[in-house]
């Protein structure tokens, strides 16, 4: 099939959030589409988008997220965008997605994932069990904060928002003793070097689909699906199959504390599933494998049975 390329009379328009690591990624998502299609850097067009996620006077009062309106503060704007026509394909932090789209819009194309685990970040500490009893730990996180408050009871938990400039800028200031990051957000900004130490999965399972780029676009245009084929990176794909279906039967918002992660095998799948009372005052996990094609119903499975596992209750903070 002949597919009707982008030039620079008529550049294909990226849609981003505009913050450093938001752009980091379109820039990584313009560059395999030139890759690809052998094109040059002025046939696509990056367009920033300001969401309500990145509001600066919402960021700086350190307002929980599920407050605010959960995951749908980083992708509401674009995605509106996307559906009117103003971009033709909307690039998303995977683990910021909610797990169901607007109709007529669909996601569909993963980039290769990248280091999945959490950065432990800190001026003074070198990991979390090195901090002294009282010690402020900061995180936006309910998932980060219900796994600190679980296995570090005696550390206090508060409230830290922002892009990784602010966070950094928030520790210097004193506001806490360490927070977290993505490692895959850190390497993609080319500052690996501000983790003290990368938390193994083991000690910290990620949040679902952390690490991870999604591209949106809209269901019937298939010629930026033609566009797009060549950068699907199918084992990402695989994976987020059944992390994303374990979230979905739970929940997909921001408003419980939820970790999960698949990993591939030649043809199985190990999938790993966490769900926490935002307290830490319980801990439910599971772990099983399953051939790679039945990974969205090991997901779905693995979520009935911690939901049972869990009894009335559980959720109750969900409203």
């Amino acid at each position: 099939m002949t597919v009707d390329l982008p030039s620079p009379d008529a550049p294909l328009k990226l849609g981003t959030r505009g913050s450093p690591l938001a752009l980091a990624q379109a820039h990584e998502t313009r560059d395999r589409l030139m890759r690809a299609h052998d094109l040059p850097d002025e046939a696509f067009e990056i367009v920033v988008i300001k969401t309500t996620g990145d509001n600066r006077s919402l960021i700086d009062t350190d307002t929980p997220l599920k407050e605010l309106g959960g995951k749908g503060l980083f992708t509401r704007e674009i995605e509106q965008a996307l559906l009117e026509g103003g971009i033709d394909i909307a690039i998303h932090s995977m683990k910021d997605m909610p797990v169901l789209q607007p109709e007529g819009l669909l996601l569909d194309c993963y980039l290769p994932r990248e280091d999945v685990r959490d950065a432990f970040v800190s001026p003074g500490a070198a990991t979390l069990k090195a901090l002294p009893a009282g010690s402020l730990v900061g995180t936006s996180s309910l998932r980060r904060r219900a796994q600190v408050m679980a296995a570090y009871p005696h550390l206090k938990v508060v409230e830290f928002r922002g892009n990784v400039q602010t966070r950094l800028k928030k520790l210097e200031d004193g506001v806490a003793a360490c927070t977290f990051l993505a490692m895959a957000g850190l390497n993609r900004l080319g500052c690996a070097d501000v983790a003290r130490a990368a938390i193994a999965p083991e000690e910290m399972l990620p949040a679902v689909a952390q690490g991870a780029i999604g591209i949106e676009r809209r269901a019937d245009d298939t010629r930026v699906a033609a566009l797009l084929e060549p950068l699907h990176d199918r084992p990402t794909g695989e994976r987020l199959a059944a992390e994303r279906a374990f979230l979905a039967a739970l929940d997909g918002s921001c408003e419980t504390p939820i970790a999960g992660l698949a990993e591939l095998d030649g043809g199985t799948l190990r999938l790993r599933g966490e769900i926490l009372r935002p307290d830490g005052s319980e801990v439910l996990r599971d772990d099983r494998t399953a051939p790679v094609e039945d990974g969205a119903e090991l997901g779905r499975a693995m979520a009935a049975d911690l939901l049972a596992q869990a009894g009335p209750g559980f959720f109750d903070w969900r409203g």
